[in-house]
């Protein structure tokens, strides 16, 4: 099979997570794959790795990814007949903050409902599980049992070896020196042994990912960060053990980990400063097996950290010091699924490549198999980075990351590096920023996230608990329902989309009816063939034939490709991408159309302007503004979608109305909050892992004429959302809310995992979605919801807890 020239599949990379995704696509059927490998399997990062995984993952995506591998390692060598030495030696991750605590209390949360074992234990029964380990400081640990280590070649080999046993071709020296795009869509991937030819291509290469996406214009936002682990001399005290020390994570004094390397010790350290790239302008072809000299002064810090809290390692010498190349991404998550180019899949940009290669296969495999997951792959999508992508961002973000990777991982985690220098703003960026505008990136744009004032600091507050921040919202959302509150909500995706064959074009992917008539608003999700949700979309038609879709931020290119996947060969259509040629400004709460009305001769009535219609105005000079009666707060209100370079001149003039004085500047926390009361679903509800039916979103869907009607509308049987109210929690001075991805459990049974909530001001009532087990999902039915590991009751409730008859948004006042 040398001579292999051509394969419906080829992957190109032989790490980890090349031949990760090369076994679990023979697992799923799909056997006409080759691998291709320019040296040796693992040569590149994968041979280096320190090969842990550990269950404290503090994402659900990932918790499951990482769920999955302690699964399949232990049993892989006897499936394969490839040694894999595993090490279940279980790991603890210490805390000696409050808020290390109440991360490790978030981490079982959300772990309880993925099958994790996980224990949160008190110094004493550390020291019985470690008893070498310098606990002074230490409040506890997460104790997690099932953790590990391989041998990162070993389970590597193990996987190459069982894919092949499945069918699977895998070349090893065969460099791949270009690639080509065939006129009708299919690749020409050259080697120095000849040309093959491939229906779909898996960049799997590692380091070398960003020069093999070049090839065919693609420019990845990976750079190569340097990682120390060190090997000591035999310690002595371990020479009896019995049984091996769990692996231990000290993120703030080691900002590492440390653990046994057979008899020895073995320390890794990601340094909290001065973070070093390294081949950023290409790694060298002839690279391989490739490791780096020392640079002990840069962790010494931290190494010295080490031997204090190991005092049996301080009078030991270092064996081994192993210092090499690790590909990271701006925000931590790998590169997971297809890309702007058409049959072309990304599998790389992973940190942790052992601990997630297992589950990054699997689910990759499941969604290049049956066009989805088993989860929500949104936060992996290669498309999310809507930032201006150049060397610099990808450099210093990585840079970021790497800093960031034994920090405490705080919800709405703010990362500032590159920002707002590379972020899309628009012209009220520096008016908004003296108004107290505290910002947040959202896909690459900067929106307001809340507004400090009262002499409140004017920067991120990032916390497990309810902070100051929670009376702030309060204040916002008060003051709009009583009067009016402006946004700059311009962080949404836009596009038009128009021609011959528009409306059936629409009709086929759409669950809702297309609007008729010019002006209509309609809320849609468009559906995959398989069924399952691709996005949610406001679809405006602007005249016959031609429509405007509005939709969340980071799903912008995704869905634009996605879009443009659907057309037929047949059918004339164009898509436009306008998001950044329109911004939008919401003018919303009781006062909002006497306010409009005073900036703009159209009339605003209900007869003249209905509740989810549009239509083009002007305001002060400003023509052609598109005027949607349509808003995330459940009030009256108006997102004026604005030519981007007239924003300010528009929020001018809306701010120096008779009635702007009292008008508040409300973020998302706030729209947060009222979106809740409203029981409007986000984008946490509203992922390709579901259905319209299992996410009840069935009144904003027909039975039949669209694609996956069938499997989307059928009755749920893994899950269903539930709308739900929380209890709120007495005699306590520090409360805590679920953030997401929480276990919901019955008769302390998992049923279900929190998606998103938000506090209702008006019932004063912590508010919530999950998706749970269908026969949990009937109205009033009782539960309680893991928050920071402690129970709190839930009941699951059917309309929404502010006004509830949805009149506001329909006043005529």
């Amino acid at each position: 099979m040398t001579n292999q020239t051509q394969a419906r599949t080829v992957i190109i990379g032989g790490g980890i997570m090349g031949c990760s995704l090369a076994y679990h696509l023979c697992k799923e059927g799909e056997t006409d794959i080759l691998l291709l490998e320019k040296g040796e399997l693992t040569s590149g990062s994968t041979w280096h790795a320190a090969g842990q995984i550990t269950h404290s993952v503090s994402h659900y995506a990932l918790a499951k990814m990482a769920a999955y591998g302690t699964q399949l390692y232990p049993q892989l060598e006897s499936e394969t007949g490839h040694s894999c030495s595993w090490h279940g030696c279980g790991s603890l991750r210490l805390a000696y903050q409050n808020a290390e605590v109440d991360w490790l209390r978030y981490t079982a949360s959300i772990g309880r409902g993925i099958g994790h074992d996980m224990e949160i234990i008190d110094p004493d029964r550390i020291h019985e599980l470690h008893p070498f380990y310098n606990l002074d400081g230490v409040k506890t640990a997460l104790h997690t049992p099932n953790d590990g280590h391989v041998d990162p070649a070993g389970v590597t080999f193990a996987m190459a070896r069982g894919a092949r046993m499945m069918g699977c071709t895998i070349l090893r020296n065969r460099r791949v020196v270009g690639m080509k795009i065939l006129k009708n869509g299919e690749f020409s991937i050259q080697t120095g042994e000849g040309e093959i030819l491939a229906e779909r291509i898996v960049n799997a290469a590692g380091t070398y990912a960003r020069q093999i996406g070049a090839w065919v214009g693609l420019d990845l936002p990976i750079a190569n960060l340097l990682h120390h682990y060190l090997v000591t001399e035999p310690v002595p005290e371990f020479a009896n053990l019995e049984s091996e020390l769990p692996v231990v994570r000290d993120d703030q004094k080691v900002s590492g980990y440390i653990r046994m390397e057979q008899k020895s010790g073995l320390i890794g350290i990601y340094e909290k400063a001065n973070a070093t790239t390294v081949w950023d302008q290409g790694t060298p072809w002839e690279s391989q097996n490739e490791l780096f000299e020392p640079d002990l002064e840069r962790i010494m810090p931290w190494l010295e950290n080490a031997m204090e809290r190991m005092p049996v390692f301080a009078k030991l010498g270092i064996r081994r010091v192993v210092h090499g190349a690790i590909t990271h991404p701006p925000d931590g998550n790998m590169l997971l699924g297809p890309c702007k180019i058409p049959n072309y899949w990304l599998c790389c940009g992973s940190q942790v490549g052992i601990a997630w290669g297992p589950g990054a296969g699997k689910y990759l495999a499941q969604w290049m198999t049956y066009g989805a997951a088993d989860i929500a792959m949104n936060s992996f999508d290669p498309m999310r980075f809507g930032a201006r992508i150049d060397d610099t961002y990808r450099i210093e973000k990585a840079k970021e990351d790497y800093l960031l990777r034994h920090e405490i991982p705080f919800p709405n985690l703010d990362r500032p590096n590159c920002r707002p220098s590379h972020s899309r703003i628009t012209p009220l960026y520096d008016v908004l920023k003296q108004q107290g505008a505290v910002y947040q990136d959202i896909g690459g744009w900067e929106r307001p996230y809340w507004y400090a004032t009262d002499n409140i600091p004017q920067q991120h507050i990032e916390s497990f608990i309810r902070t100051h921040l929670h009376r702030v919202v309060e204040e916002e959302v008060k003051r709009l329902r009583t009067h009016a509150g402006i946004a700059d909500l311009s962080a949404f995706s836009k596009l038009e989309l128009s021609g011959k064959h528009a409306n059936e074009f629409l009709n086929r992917i759409s669950s809702n009816k297309i609007p008729v008539n010019q002006g209509s608003i309609t809320l849609t999700y468009l559906i995959a063939k398989n069924g399952r949700i691709e996005g949610e979309t406001t679809l405006v038609k602007l005249a016959d034939q031609h429509y405007y879709l509005v939709y969340a931020a980071a799903r912008e290119a995704y869905l634009f490709h996605w879009l443009c996947s659907q057309r037929r060969k047949d059918e004339e259509i164009v898509l436009t991408n306008v998001s950044n040629k329109f911004g939008v400004i919401l003018l919303a709460g009781p006062a909002a159309r006497r306010i409009l009305s005073q900036c703009t001769d159209t009339r605003l009535d209900n007869t003249n302007f209905r509740w989810l219609s549009a239509k083009s105005i002007k305001i002060s000079n400003v023509e052609n503004i598109r005027a949607m009666r349509v808003t995330y707060t459940g009030e009256l209100g108006w997102e004026l979608h604005i030519p981007v370079d007239q924003m300010l001149n528009v929020y001018t003039t809306l701010m120096n109305t008779s009635l702007s004085q009292d008008i508040v500047h409300i973020g998302s926390a706030s729209l947060n909050a009222m979106r809740m009361e409203k029981a409007y679903r986000s984008g946490h509800e509203i992922t390709s892992e579901v259905t319209v039916a299992e996410a009840d979103v069935m009144r904003f869907s027909r039975t039949e004429g669209f694609q996956g009607a069938n499997f989307t509308i059928a009755e749920p049987v893994r899950w269903k959302l539930v709308y739900m109210k929380l209890e709120e929690p007495r005699n306590t001075k520090q409360i805590a809310d679920p953030l997401g991805g929480e276990t919901i459990l019955y008769k302390n049974q998992p049923i279900g995992h929190i998606s998103s909530g938000g506090y209702g001001y008006e019932v004063e009532q912590y508010l919530a979605f999950g998706y749970v087990r269908p026969e949990f999902a009937q109205p009033g039915t009782e539960f309680e919801v893991l928050v920071l590991n402690s129970s709190r009751k839930a009941s699951v409730i059917t309309y929404p807890q502010y006004d509830s008859s949805n009149l506001r948004p329909l006043s005529n006042d």
